[in-house]
């Protein structure tokens, strides 16, 4: 046996499992569903207090695995609080590259993971798309929208924001995901804040 081949065919092997480096704050050893109960609050015109707790569970779930990174599906069920209207968060996609976090946003996001899946390198990913970054500093503006992505420590802060008092505030966490979730709108008028619990 040539003793060059072994060194040739064990760097192409590193190089196929070494494309996609796992995303610090977002990333799964496997395709099963893992959930964290969130704590925390909402408000709203039609609640009569300034704030009350509102609870909820958040699913994580690997949808899709690619040589170039994966899609998540995170889910918030089982959403408890005292207000009349019990509120409903829709579920988020995420595209996930070894530097980037990017909302998948779609008219039908199930046909779309499975058209991006197929794909051989991540496609083209818009800039206020993006909701996470492993490196540097992210800005954008949209209009009003003012957002910006920064890094403190372990955690990856997004952080948007329109002069009408709508907002929205996602933190991912090194090691462990997502650790707070928050969106608001106008002055008050509606939003809600989550926490993950240890």
């Amino acid at each position: 046996m040539n003793s060059c081949r072994i060194p040739i065919f064990t760097i192409r092997t590193l190089l196929a499992f070494c494309v996609y480096a796992a995303n610090p704050f977002l990333d799964a050893q496997d395709d099963k569903a893992v959930s964290a109960k969130f704590r925390g609050t909402e408000w709203g015109d039609e609640i009569q207090q300034d704030e009350i707790p509102l609870t909820a569970r958040v699913v994580t779930t690997r949808l899709a695995k690619m040589p170039w990174g994966a899609i998540f599906k995170i889910e918030f069920t089982d959403l408890e609080s005292r207000a009349p209207q019990k509120r409903e968060i829709r579920p988020d996609y995420f595209i996930v590259t070894d530097d980037r976090i990017v909302l998948l946003n779609e008219d039908d996001n199930e046909s779309a993971v499975k058209k991006i899946s197929a794909l051989d390198k991540p496609p083209e990913f818009e800039p206020g798309d993006i909701y996470g970054i492993t490196t540097g500093k992210f800005s954008h503006e949209d209009g009003l929208w003012k957002t910006t992505i920064s890094l403190k420590g372990d955690l990856c802060v997004y952080d948007s924001s329109h002069p009408s008092g709508h907002f929205k505030k996602i933190i991912w966490k090194k090691g462990v995901g997502l650790v707070e979730y928050a969106s608001g709108s106008g002055a008050h008028a509606d939003g809600y804040r989550l926490k993950r619990q240890k």
